[in-house]
């Protein structure tokens, strides 16, 4: 389903410059940071839109705690990556590793139908957050939005080809 028009997949979001020589903080986005962080690879920047804005080339990359630091080519000072901050980094689709069949990027769920275990309609996934328990769908109903934990206990079948995510919501959540 993949097509050439498709945005990129979002890979991590600029934090903030770190050091005096032109490293960038990057809070990864991505279950595997050291293969899709590395030297010579240009990733593309976003704005909060998902608009691209700019590129970038990468020099260098190390993990740092929980960040990953990039070094860029030609910037070489703290000053030059500061415009950076609070941006987002993505990388062309067909540069990632296939996915598995149970697995989709967070922001393709956008979109998605969503019904509950005895096929009714619940509504339409509008956002998908990262948030610190893990990740969330904002699903958009008939009557009002509500958000679900995208985890195994409430998400029963993802359906890539469909389009469509069978949930058990836990009691009281859409009444």
């Amino acid at each position: 389903m993949a097509d050439a028009a498709a945005p990129p997949i979002v890979v991590g979001r600029v934090r903030k410059p770190h050091g005096l020589k032109g490293e960038l903080a990057i809070f990864p986005l991505t279950d595997d940071p050291e293969a899709v962080y590395v030297k010579g690879r240009e990733v593309s920047l976003l704005d909060l839109g998902g608009k691209v804005v700019g590129t970038i080339q990468i020099e260098a990359a190390r993990i740092y705690h929980r960040e990953c630091l990039l070094r860029l080519e030609n910037h070489s000072s703290r000053e030059s990556v500061d415009a950076y901050r609070g941006l987002f980094l993505g990388v062309p689709r067909e540069a990632m590793p296939p996915l598995a069949d149970d697995e989709i990027y967070q922001q393709d769920l956008v979109g998605f139908a969503v019904r509950n275990e005895a096929d009714e309609p619940l509504g339409i996934v509008s956002a998908v957050y990262d948030l610190p328990a893990g990740a969330t769908i904002e699903v958009q109903g008939p009557q009002r939005e509500f958000l679900l934990p995208y985890r195994t206990e409430y998400v029963k079948l993802m359906d890539r080809e469909g389009r469509r995510l069978v949930v058990s919501v836990p009691d009281g959540l859409i009444d």
